[in-house]
């Protein structure tokens, strides 16, 4: 069966998932209630807006790995889909986004300022349930944190002149995407005394596979046909953020590209470059370099998972390695 993305082969193990899940939710509700009506509102804003919640769904596979009926599991869970959704507001500030999952964004319903006083909010209520995780909880979380702040302000300046535009990305998306997910992987372990060694595969394994899944992502933006993905193809192209395909079709040097790069790089808001560009880095060889590097990536994650034991949880992580690359095309 598939549930929340993930195919399960064991009907105990995917109870257990689902079940943790839900209780994570329930948990999510109760820690973005304030006694302000507005404060609570805002808040609640993306959480009721849905989400795949695939964050929780890695700590409770994760967890599998040691005993998962262990309270703090769930709590982890709580606070990384926190510290998740917290950045979701601030992002949509800095990007001046109105819609977020198909609803007015936080920032366009209450202005730049809520949005941003919101998710403060949100990261303080994360910070407070991490402390009853622990020290060394606490300095994972506050680790993570400095990655996302730091591949947020690398993102905002953008690379230096002398250096590689596409590393520079592929690092912005480990630190803004990665981090969080190996936490969230880490977590599940840890809280649930997986042994040191799982704990460190588990780790490495969500910061690759959270970075596959982005980088995905960029490739659909351009592959996909309208309606295919919930979203309309190019979104990327037409604001001119960089992504993993655009990036090597600039560092294409052959004639044929030229008027490829001349396009790129820069938001394309009339709808017939928009259009011609699309169409030009559809059967652009830069396409299916982007799809190897993916492919690459997923490949790297599933030699990781070899190092844990057999079981139905490895089995179902190992389904989210082949879903990276069936989102492909």
């Amino acid at each position: 069966m598939s549930t929340l993305g993930v195919s399960f082969t064991d009907a105990a193990l995917e109870a257990r998932v689902l079940a943790g899940v839900e209780d994570v939710e329930r948990q999510l509700s109760a820690a973005v209630e304030s006694p302000d009506a507005l404060v609570s509102e805002a808040a609640a804003h993306l959480l009721n807006a849905g989400g795949k919640r695939f964050r929780p769904l890695l700590v409770m596979l994760s967890a599998e790995f040691g005993t998962p009926a262990e309270p703090d599991v769930a709590r982890s869970a709580v606070v990384v889909e926190l510290t998740h959704l917290a950045t979701l507001y601030h992002d949509d500030v800095m990007d001046e986004a109105d819609k977020r999952r198909g609803a007015p964004s936080a920032n366009d319903r209450w202005g730049n300022s809520v949005a941003i006083l919101v998710g403060d909010y949100l990261f303080a209520q994360a910070s407070e349930l991490v402390s009853y995780l622990g020290p060394e909880a606490v300095r994972i979380q506050a680790r993570t944190f400095s990655r996302l702040v730091q591949g947020q302000i690398r993102e905002t300046i953008g690379p230096a002149d002398d250096e590689d535009a596409l590393a520079h990305y592929l690092a912005v998306v480990a630190d803004k995407t990665g981090s969080l997910i190996a936490t969230a992987a880490l977590f599940g372990a840890k809280m649930s005394g997986a042994p040191d060694d799982v704990q460190e595969t588990l780790t490495e394994f969500g910061e690759r596979i959270g970075a596959a899944f982005q980088l995905a992502d960029d490739i659909i933006d351009i592959a996909s046909e309208t309606g295919d993905s919930g979203k309309t193809p190019g979104t990327d192209l037409r604001e001119g953020v960089p992504t993993l395909p655009t990036l090597i079709a600039l560092r294409s040097t052959d004639a044929g590209s030229e008027r490829l790069r001349t396009l790129l790089g820069r938001p394309l808001t009339d709808d017939a470059e928009h259009a011609e560009a699309l169409a030009l880095l559809r059967v652009h060889p830069a396409l299916d370099e982007a799809r190897s590097y993916v492919q690459a990536e997923a490949d790297a994650a599933s030699v990781l998972l070899a190092k844990l034991p057999a079981s139905p949880a490895r089995e179902a992580l190992q389904a989210l390695c082949d879903t990276v690359v069936t989102r492909l095309g």
